[in-house]
């Protein structure tokens, strides 16, 4: 299609198609738009639709080319072009990344710790040469500092080719795979890598062990996950570098086996057997096994362990109501615990005699995290911190003066002052009377009448929070007047596990009305009024996005929805597709549950998209994402654009040669979230 003309918009065809399940038939017109070929997508109609609504796209899009420009010039003008990391010691070594000016992707280095010449260990823009994508996943050097292991991906399938790289010549000398996803675990003597594998459904169902120099067919198989074909298999490497772990898990459940890095083609030890919604994590120091789980508490305890008896646990910190334990590394000289308390971000240092404090930081909200901390007895801890309007800040603290050092704070080279800026955590009862807590950033002078403008953006699954962070991205609209929100609903892990399990599976609405809710209370508070706010989710979140155009697209002025996974019944019962039998912890399983295929059913956005006026609406989506197939918002674009009794704006722009998180370098990525802000900003106008 060339030039189409806005006012006829692509119509996808409505071909008949229907299926039976537990007395209930559903009908599914755009069933042709997966091609029944996937993961190969080659069908002619279905191409040629996504290229007509491309080409919509870009027509819609094309008298805002200005926009778009300015938005781009100033997001670009934000980051600096020669950014570094602080260098980090591991070893002999010490290591870092930067990027060349102009630079799409990342050149890493490294230099002998006691002085010397750096050297460039991974050049990615010369590995992305002639790639329109390029991520890299696995970066990890081999203990005696000779050998790299290294995996990327070329054209967003997540299916990464597995390398290992000789830093004395800059030569690969073996590929060991091609189907890799993961982490990777060298042995203590460097001489043999553990590795996991995806199959054919993009599942990681096993972890291998490749001696060097040998022939990849012949790799051992360490574990391979038989048992339950939801759980994947994952490889780490205890703090203190004794053990490798095999983890194998669901959204709910979780089991571990060690082997010696020393030996490990030794016969694999397992921790403790799987128990339906128990989940645990292993570290390891002195000699023990340091374990985080929710066995007796929704917020996770911490226990020890003999490696003689690692099933036998005894409580170190117990479970807390108010106290949210959310991760563990054991160093020498502490354990590092990562928690949240009112849904703070806290790292607490406890001694291995009991003696603990939790690190002080300037700002009353922020997030903070572990940072990069590759070694067991380091000087000083790396720490990252932000907050909506302090960039991001990378600390180190030393644990005996209880001392932060500024190492770095995020540089933008068009300039900042964060004196102008304003920022609230606001909490709002939600219908059920749940305290929903809501960030908000804005400029100083922001009025509160009504009369602003928007941007509310959220996730709510998955137990992933979303943390009161910065971004130079969102400068660009409340420098243009507007309040940028992020609403902590139900579904992330924000105010504690339990918080994430009120909003999953049977109690999935209580997400989607705390985002409603939230939007109502800020609207009440005076941030915007009804038809004055954007929203934005991707992924999960774009699945919330979906719900809530339905149930109340009158309180939205325009939706922008990143991969959406809004084909949630069909997708929910296709055990073909690479990520159905793990999510069925998270969303419930249609197939066997009646009752989960009516819940799933009555949300589903592309299940109940209504003969009603919506909102403008941005939709996008990948050719090659395994994880939100190409075809939910495919399927969902030509049914809203079948029903909606409105004349507003829909796009629906495909990228066909993407995966789940769009265009891959630094400034393609920023392109999109220009084009994303002038949708908004020309659909929500003065």
């Amino acid at each position: 299609m060339t030039n189409p003309e806005l006012s006829n918009p692509p119509a996808a065809e409505r071909r008949p198609h229907r299926y039976e399940r537990h007395g209930q038939t559903v009908e599914d017109p755009y069933f042709w738009l997966k091609d029944q070929k996937y993961p190969v997508i080659d069908e002619p109609d279905v191409l040629a639709y996504l290229t007509e609504e491309n080409a919509y796209f870009d027509a819609a899009m094309k008298p805002h080319e200005g926009l778009v420009e300015t938005l781009f010039a100033e997001m670009k003008g934000r980051i600096k072009e020669d950014d570094a990391s602080v260098p980090q010691k591991d070893g002999d070594f010490l290591y870092w990344w930067a990027f060349r000016p102009g630079g799409q992707y990342r050149v890493w280095y490294r230099k002998p710790a006691s002085g010397g010449a750096d050297e460039v260990i991974l050049d990615e823009p010369a590995e992305a040469e002639g790639h329109d994508y390029f991520r890299l996943q696995v970066l990890d050097v081999s203990p005696d500092g000779r050998l790299m292991a290294w995996s990327s991906d070329s054209n967003g399938s997540e299916r990464f080719v597995l390398k290992i790289r000789d830093l004395a010549t800059g030569e690969d000398v073996e590929t060991v795979s091609a189907v890799t996803n993961g982490a990777t675990a060298w042995s203590s003597d460097s001489k043999s890598l553990a590795y996991t594998e995806v199959n054919d459904n993009w599942r990681t169902y096993r972890a291998r062990l490749h001696i060097l120099d040998s022939d990849p067919a012949t790799d051992t198989t360490l574990y391979e996950e038989t048992d339950d074909i939801g759980f994947n298999v994952g490889i780490g490497l205890t703090q203190d570098r004794q053990w490798i772990t095999l983890n194998t898990h669901d959204h709910q459940t979780s089991e571990i086996r060690l082997v010696p890095a020393s030996d490990p083609a030794a016969a694999p030890i397992l921790v403790s057997p799987r128990k339906e919604k128990r989940e645990y994590s292993v570290d390891g120091a002195h000699g023990k096994l340091w374990i985080l789980t929710n066995d007796d508490h929704v917020n996770f305890r911490v226990a020890v362990a003999d490696p003689a008896t690692p099933g036998v646990w005894e409580t170190v910190i117990p479970g807390s109501d108010q106290v949210y334990l959310r991760g563990i590394s054991s160093f020498a000289g502490h354990l590092a615990i990562t928690e949240r308390v009112d849904g703070l971000d806290q790292i607490r240092l406890r001694s291995y005699d009991g003696t603990e404090h939790r690190i002080a930081f300037p700002e009353a909200s922020y997030t903070a995290s572990l940072g990069s901390n590759p070694e067991y007895d380091p000087v000083a801890y790396r720490i990252g911190y932000a907050s909506m309007v302090t960039p991001q800040t990378v600390f180190d603290y030393d644990p005996a003066a209880r001392a932060l050092t500024t190492l770095k704070v995020q540089e933008l080279p068009s300039g900042y002052d964060p004196s102008l800026y304003a920022t609230e955590r606001l909490t709002i009862t939600a219908r059920d009377g749940a305290r929903v807590p809501v960030s908000v950033l804005y400029r100083k002078g922001f009025p509160k009448d009504g009369s602003g403008k928007l941007f509310l953006y959220a996730y709510g699954a998955y137990g992933h929070a979303i943390p009161p962070g910065f971004s130079t991205i969102r400068l660009s609209l409340v420098d243009r007047g507007w309040a940028y929100a992020i609403a902590h609903i139900r579904g992330g892990d924000d105010l504690g596990y339990d918080w994430y399990l009120k909003g999953k599976a049977t109690h999935r609405w209580n997400t989607f009305r705390d985002f409603s809710d939230a939007a109502r209370g800020l609207i009440d508070a005076g941030f915007a009024s009804a038809g004055n706010i954007a929203i934005n989710g991707g992924s999960a979140g774009g699945e919330l996005m979906g719900v809530v155009a339905n149930t109340d697209p009158d309180l939205w002025g325009a939706v922008v929805a990143d991969v959406p996974f809004v084909d949630v019944l069909n997708t929910m019962q296709d055990e073909s597709l690479p990520l159905t039998p793990g999510e069925w912890p998270e969303w419930g399983n249609p197939i066997t549950d009646p009752a989960a295929f009516d819940l799933i059913r009555s949300y589903s956005p592309y299940d109940n998209v209504a003969a009603q006026d919506y909102p403008p609406m941005l939709i996008t989506g990948g050719l090659n994402d395994p994880r939100v197939t190409y075809w939910e918002p495919a399927k969902w674009a030509a049914a809203l654009r079948y029903a909606k009794t409105d004349a507003n704006l829909l796009l629906l722009k495909i990228n066909m040669g993407a995966g789940h998180g769009g265009k891959s370098g630094r400034f393609d990525s920023l392109r999109e979230d220009a084009e994303a802000f002038a949708f908004v900003l020309t659909q929500i106008a003065d």
